[in-house]
Formats: C-alpha cells, sequence, structure tokens
C-alpha cells in the first residue's frame, strides 16, 4: 500500500504568513521556510512581528478566511485520493488550517497548534522535533509505502525519508541544493511524477 504525503502551503494552498503580510502591509511577514530553513528561527521572527505590531489570532483568522486553494490544487487532490491514502504534513496550525482544508473536503492533516492568550499568539506546539520526517518513519514502521512532496527546506527531510520525493514548484535555491529530486511546476507534471513513482519497483 502507498501513501501520499504532501506539504500544504505553497503546494495545495497559498502561503497564509504572505497573504498576512499582504493584508496588513508588513511585508517582512512575506518570509516563509523557502527563505529561513530554521523553522523555529523563522516563527520567533513571526510572533515577534505579530507582538510589535498587535496583530492577533482573530486577525489572521480573517485572512485565512478569505484565501483559496491554488488553482487546480482541489481536482488534483481529488484525483490523488483516489489512487493513494493522503496525508498533509505541514508547519501550519490546527487554529489557521480549517477554512483551507473544508474547501479541500478535509483530507487527513497533521500540523502543530499554536499558544494563544487572549487573543494574542504567544507561542506554538510543535508535534514533535522534525515531524515531517518522523511521520514518513512512522508510516514506514506500519509497511506503507510513502511517496512524499514539497516545495521549501523544511519538506526534504520527509522527502529524504520517503521512498520517493518531489519538490513541486520550489524555488530555484532549494531545487539547486536537492538536486537528487525530480522538480515539477504544473498539476497536469505533477500528476505524472506519482504515476511514475508508483510504477518505481521498491528496492530489495
Amino acid at each position: 500500500m502507498e501513501i501520499a504525503c504532501l506539504d500544504l502551503e505553497g503546494v495545495l494552498v497559498p502561503e497564509i504568513w504572505v497573504g498576512v503580510a499582504e493584508h496588513t502591509g508588513i511585508d517582512a511577514l512575506r518570509a516563509t521556510t523557502r527563505d529561513v530553513p530554521d523553522y523555529d528561527v523563522l516563527m520567533r521572527q513571526r510572533l515577534r512581528l505579530l507582538d510589535e505590531n498587535r496583530l492577533g489570532v482573530d486577525q489572521i483568522q480573517q485572512v485565512i478566511a478569505n484565501m483559496a486553494p491554488l488553482e487546480g490544487a482541489r481536482d488534483f487532490l481529488d484525483w490523488l485520493k483516489a489512487r493513494f491514502q493522503v496525508i498533509i504534513l505541514s508547519d501550519t496550525f490546527y487554529e489557521f488550517s480549517h477554512p483551507l482544508m473544508r474547501q479541500l473536503d478535509f483530507p487527513a492533516l497533521f500540523c502543530h497548534r499554536l499558544k494563544i492568550e487572549n487573543g494574542r499568539i504567544t507561542g506554538y506546539l510543535l508535534r514533535q522535533k522534525d515531524p515531517k520526517r518522523q511521520s514518513v518513519k512512522a508510516l514506514h514502521a506500519l509497511n506503507f509505502r510513502v511517496i512524499a512532496a514539497g516545495d521549501s527546506y523544511n519538506d526534504t527531510t520527509m522527502l529524504e525519508e520517503a521512498d520517493v520525493g518531489i519538490l513541486f514548484r520550489a524555488p530555484p535555491s532549494v531545487i539547486k541544493a536537492f538536486p537528487q529530486y525530480p522538480s515539477v511546476n504544473t498539476f497536469k507534471d505533477f500528476r505524472q511524477e506519482f504515476r511514475q513513482a508508483s510504477e518505481r519497483t521498491i528496492p530489495e
């Protein structure tokens, strides 16, 4: 049995923090794991900016409520779910994800939680260290074969752990740093990569 593990932001939906940056005019919030590989450093920067600009969770949720999946993402995900078990492995937060998950028909989502006090985001709780890699390891322990896909530095550990890894709409810096993974930019080519990955013989 094969399981497809996908990143969320940049693959199926827009980057949430970029959307917040555009809505608020706080340009520094545009930074993502495409730019800052260390997730803790990135999140501390985000929390500092939210605090400095007095932005609470309600304001961010309002921005997300007006966002939509990337064009073609819902059709691709429906195609994928008809052929694989699908799990979304994301570094987003359950407190942010609901409006976008609803539009994707609620696929399984493994992500994190926020610490919130009086509407203010004070911190975050990771499921575990290096959660994407650990999720793939756990699936291997259950004797699943895993095809993983993402677009950022923080996805590459799960690509490494998976039986097959794919980069989707990754920036040139990530493609250059990880040339061992096929890189595609359209959902049509994404489907083809999954077809080919599924057809490959599992090594002894």
